[in-house]
């Protein structure tokens, strides 16, 4: 498929970016696929409006220089954490380290190649613009340069816990004996 090329000098204009929905924590976040970047991370103004205590969460970073395009990045630590992408076959989790940003002006989590490698995420620029990720290829997640134009995660109180509970977890066997809290604290070690 062939687009429309822009005018001239207007190049810049034609909007590459790559912007899907995810569930971090069970809360919805936009997450940016940017190919350009190093790795995975994310500013500290976007992270606080969907993690408010994300700061007790940091685990040291030390001995590393990060830089954008433009300028220097200050490292505050990484956020290890789980990113959910939901689809209605079977929502993919994937564990990723997060580095948080002082000077990060991104009002998305930029997910890095450091992360779009090991998952092995293609991006495919076609009309209808989407990704795929490496275990299930007839998967497509959908993506836009726009984040309004995304549709958001659904919010039934459905959690992917669930999900996980139901699906990667049907045949354990947890000890009967287990007090309902005890059969919740392991499901919560077994899910992260």
């Amino acid at each position: 498929m062939c687009k429309t090329k822009p005018a001239r000098g207007k190049g810049y204009t034609a909007q590459a970016s790559c912007i899907t929905s995810v569930l971090m924590n069970d809360i919805e976040a936009k997450v940016n696929l940017d190919t350009g970047a190093f790795c995975t991370c994310v500013g500290k103004d976007y992270i606080q409006t969907i993690l408010p205590g994300w700061k007790n969460h940091l685990l040291p970073i030390e001995g590393v220089q990060f830089s954008s395009a433009s300028n220097y990045m200050y490292s505050l630590g990484i956020l290890d954490t789980n990113l959910v992408f939901p689809h209605p076959e079977g929502s993919i989790r994937m564990k990723t380290e997060i580095v948080a940003m002082e000077n990060c002006t991104s009002h998305h989590i930029i997910l890095g190649n450091d992360y779009l490698n090991i998952y092995g995420i293609e991006i495919n620029h076609q009309k209808d613009r989407y990704l795929t990720i490496e275990e299930n290829k007839r998967q497509k997640f959908a993506c836009s340069n726009m984040p309004e134009q995304i549709s958001k995660v659904s919010s039934k109180k459905y959690t992917y816990k669930e999900e996980f509970v139901s699906n990667q977890l049907v045949e354990a066997q947890i000890n009967p004996s287990f007090s309902p809290k005890m059969r919740h604290e392991l499901i919560d070690v077994l899910y992260t």
